[in-house]
């Protein structure tokens, strides 16, 4: 497994680019905005409505505050999310980085079926939200994300611009039992793979962080035990200097570093050596044939639109 290693120079390249941060009035989200303005990027920050006391909190601690904006904007609402986009390039011509952080956590087990009101069981609004947020919304932004890159021009590194998709362990493990979270963050990594192809044509490069335990909003109540028991957590700084350095680096396309305290380390590049041992060399030569197939068709070919009712 590969530990990443980024030059501290790196973040110069801030220097001039605008960022949009869904999620980004607190925790790993805000930590990110600040470290990117504080290297010279412009800022829009992207937050549901009532946190907006906490956005301009930020927005005048940061090192340059007249290269920051909020716009209130739930990631769930599609309208919404295209009026953050627009406004930011109105305000600063365009946008370069996107960091999709926007996430929650249930506050029910989702597995647990319930009553309703007559007794019969009842739907999981935790499950549908978790899902609406950490995967839909992130599906979103993605989709809006290269949607207004693809429009700019190429950089010095031939590239149009950067998306950073922020998963968890949990995209990786289920260990947490957290069983809509867990869903929605595997779902990540599957974008993340999914978007490739469009990604590499388009010039654009798309990336993903996943943290291990790191004290945010929604973890907030059982830290303590982490740190009673000598298990190192990460703090929001960290993971946020790792988003930064993913999203500045040229050469980071198509990854994933899951952030472990001092472990920075890449999965999705590091995944692909350890297949044929994970399959067999067997199991792998046989599905080369249908990847090589659908490649030549460019892309799974879509069928008709499912009935709906």
């Amino acid at each position: 497994m590969h530990q990443m290693l980024w030059a501290r120079d790196l973040l110069d390249d801030a220097q001039g680019r605008t960022a949009l941060l869904t999620g980004a009035a607190r925790g790993i989200g805000s930590e990110t905005a600040s470290l990117l303005n504080k290297n010279g990027s412009n800022i829009v920050i992207t937050d549901l409505p009532s946190a907006g006391p906490d956005a301009e909190a930020l927005i005048q601690s940061m090192q340059f505050p007249e290269r920051a904006i909020f716009v209130p904007a739930s990631v769930t609402e599609w309208s919404q999310l295209v009026h953050a986009f627009k406004e930011g390039i109105r305000v600063f011509g365009r946008i370069d980085i996107v960091v999709a952080n926007a996430g929650i956590m249930e506050s029910r087990a989702v597995l647990e079926v319930e009553a309703d009101a007559n007794g019969d069981p009842a739907v999981s609004e935790e499950a549908s939200n978790v899902i609406d947020v950490n995967l839909k919304g992130t599906l979103d932004t993605l989709r809006l994300g290269m949607h207004y890159i693809r429009k700019n021009p190429l950089t010095e590194h031939h590239h149009r611009g950067s998306i950073i998709l922020v998963t968890s362990t949990s995209g990786y493990f289920g260990f947490s039992g957290n069983a809509a979270y867990v869903a929605s963050k595997h779902g990540i990594l599957g974008l993340l793979r999914a978007a490739q192809p469009l990604a590499e044509k388009s010039r654009i490069r798309v990336n993903a962080i996943a943290p291990s335990f790191t004290p945010t909003r929604i973890t907030a109540g059982f830290g303590d035990r982490f740190e009673k028991a000598g298990v190192a957590s990460n703090t929001t700084a960290q993971v946020a200097e790792a988003i930064s350095y993913m999203t500045l680096d040229p050469n980071c396309s198509g990854a994933c570093c899951l952030v472990a305290g001092k472990f920075v380390r890449e999965l999705e590049h590091t995944r692909k050596e350890v297949l044929p041992t994970w399959f067999g060399e067997d199991l792998l030569e046989a599905l080369a044939g249908f990847r090589a197939i659908i490649q030549e068709m460019n892309g799974y070919p879509l069928p008709p639109a499912a009935p709906q009712n």
